[in-house]
């Protein structure tokens, strides 16, 4: 086929415009249906039409989570961390209202880790020269500023990294925003370690064999069900 041959998008059917093409690594997607991706999911090309496909109908499932997601605690600044603890579900989104834009829904389980990336830049001070230009000062002189985001490891069949970006107007060390980004960072780090570390141990406890017992209230012997409770009737085995 010719640089020039008409393509049509393998998701809608669309004719796809000259400049409208997202090349897959066996097919074509027009910019309507590449702005339904995840924007956690690099690598576009390296995906097959049916790979894209499958993950369409995950986004598209998604879509439906959004819907019913309740953030009961919200951490962060410019990239914001929405819990609903009820659920056991975070997402991760940067836009005012959130639910516009289908962001990414996981589980709690689904953390591994997370990092703080703190980005360093040097911007070079200058002193006006007698026509009004900058001039170097002799040594030169700087301004260091910052960045700060959490970079959040996560098990998903479509990404294993999403970034939290905490601060990024180029903050300067040991000013309020310098510390205050500091405070959110341990604590997006903090919330988040420590849920990863309770549905670990809740797995664990799970997993682990339960021991038959008699229930003090109906006095059978019963294996205590997840909540603790008596199969029979009920009671709670203390």
């Amino acid at each position: 086929m010719g640089l020039f041959d008409k393509k049509y998008c393998d998701f809608c059917g669309e004719k796809i415009g000259l400049l409208g093409n997202r090349k897959l690594e066996d097919g074509n997607m027009c910019k309507k249906c590449a702005k339904k991706i995840s924007p956690w999911l690099t690598g576009r090309k390296g995906y097959t039409v049916e790979e894209m496909k499958e993950h369409l109908a995950y986004r598209e499932d998604n879509e439906k989570k959004v819907a019913d997601f309740n953030p009961t605690r919200v951490l962060g600044l410019e990239t914001k961390v929405y819990l609903d603890e009820d659920k056991g579900e975070f997402l991760v989104s940067r836009f005012k209202n959130f639910r516009d834009n289908n962001p990414d829904i996981l589980e709690f389980s689904q953390i591994t880790g997370c990092d703080t990336v703190i980005e360093e830049s040097q911007h070079e001070i200058y002193r006006e020269g007698p026509d009004g230009e900058n001039i170097s000062y002799d040594p030169p002189r700087y301004r260091k500023t910052y960045d700060f985001k959490v970079i959040l490891n996560v098990n998903s069949p479509w990404f294993t990294q999403m970034t939290i970006m905490v601060e990024s107007d180029d903050v300067e060390q040991y000013s309020p925003e310098y510390r205050q980004a500091e405070r959110v960072c341990e604590e997006i780090k903090e919330v988040l370690g420590s849920i990863r570390s309770d549905r670990r141990a809740a797995v664990e406890e799970a997993a682990r064999p339960k021991t038959a017992v008699r229930c003090p209230y109906c006095g059978a012997t019963t294996t205590p069900d997840a909540q603790g409770k008596c199969e029979y009737c009920g009671g709670a085995i203390g």
